[in-house]
């Protein structure tokens, strides 16, 4: 679950600087996706939104699972029968989604699209899932069983019934791909939001840079702290909204792909960086890891910040952010 709030937002277009505002909200990637664009004139700004549009689905046509006749979906269909050969891009991303599955020892995991969903998070679960039944939904599961062929562009899942996908990273990749083709183009500012992954580049036509909230997870629509993007991406995951307890536990919907079981200790987790694809990957196998093991990791990586906040209220951020203070 991504929950970021953008603050001081501009909604309608206006002049200010021979620079103008456009956003288009439509629903892509199984997802709402939201694109603002800041351009010289009116017609201009329209055509990049439309731009951005048109790339992300051409890349969700790529990498959906969900869609029949995508790439990914033909490497999982004959998962245990043959390798696929893909275009490089697909290759690649899965190549960087591999390379983060072993960075994090499993943490994350691309072949987490095969766990068989046992825990349910809509009030209907009234005891924990069997050991057995836990161990069992992971079976499938296991980046370590993903072959590739960088010769021959092929992906070959190893065991019968093997899937992956790229709902934790995709919208975080069509994100970093509308920006750099903006960019390319000379669209000096933007604003990327596919359900909470957002890229942002350049600033508001007010000359002031954009700026997010971040969303106390223990207070309905409220904040906590307020952070100026400059050239930056921006990913939250949370469990406030989708969870269950037992015995005084709580057990949020971000399930760890080795183990089976959901995170337990943080409730959210917001990582800033310069690629939301990365920043995708951080908070989610932060959320999976817990605090320490988290900050470890994240710590490696000083190009990326972070807030986590724990089940308990406490809230742990990069010091170069400068929040002051911030209490829920």
């Amino acid at each position: 679950m991504k929950n970021v709030a953008i603050l001081l937002f501009l909604i309608c277009s206006f002049n200010a600087s021979a620079q103008v505002l456009r956003k288009k909200t439509t629903m892509l990637m199984g997802g709402r996706f939201e694109i603002t664009i800041v351009a010289k004139d009116s017609a201009t700004a329209a055509r990049n939104v439309d731009s951005c549009i048109a790339e992300i689905s051409r890349i969700e046509f790529l990498i959906s699972d969900w869609k029949p006749a995508s790439q990914v979906s033909q490497v999982n269909q004959n998962a245990g029968i043959k390798p696929v050969k893909v275009d490089r891009e697909v290759f690649e991303l899965t190549r960087r989604a591999i390379a983060l599955s072993k960075l994090t020892n499993g943490a994350f995991d691309i072949s987490f699209a095969a766990m068989d969903r046992i825990w349910k998070f809509d009030g209907s679960m009234t005891e924990m899932p069997s050991p057995e039944a836990i161990k069992n939904s992971v079976a499938k599961v296991g980046y370590q069983n993903i072959i590739l062929d960088s010769i021959n562009s092929t992906i070959f899942l190893k065991l019968p019934g093997m899937k992956i996908g790229f709902g934790a990273l995709g919208e975080g990749y069509a994100g970093d791909r509308c920006r750099d083709i903006m960019v390319a183009k000379g669209i000096k500012a933007g604003l990327i939001n596919g359900t909470g992954d957002m890229r942002t580049w350049g600033k508001q036509p007010n000359g002031k840079p954009w700026t997010i909230g971040i969303t106390n997870p223990f207070k309905a629509d409220t904040i906590f702290a307020v952070v100026p993007l400059r050239e930056s991406a921006i990913v939250t995951s949370g469990s406030y909204e989708k969870f269950v307890e037992f015995n005084g536990k709580r057990y949020a919907h971000i399930i760890n792909p080795k183990t089976g079981y959901p995170s337990t200790g943080l409730t959210s987790v917001t990582v800033f960086g310069p690629r939301a694809e990365v920043a995708n990957g951080f908070s989610t196998s932060v959320m999976v890891l817990g605090r320490d093991a988290g900050l470890k990791l994240i710590s490696k990586f000083p190009k990326y910040s972070y807030i986590m906040i724990t089940d308990k209220g406490q809230i742990i951020a990069s010091k170069k952010l400068g929040l002051k203070q911030p209490k829920l």
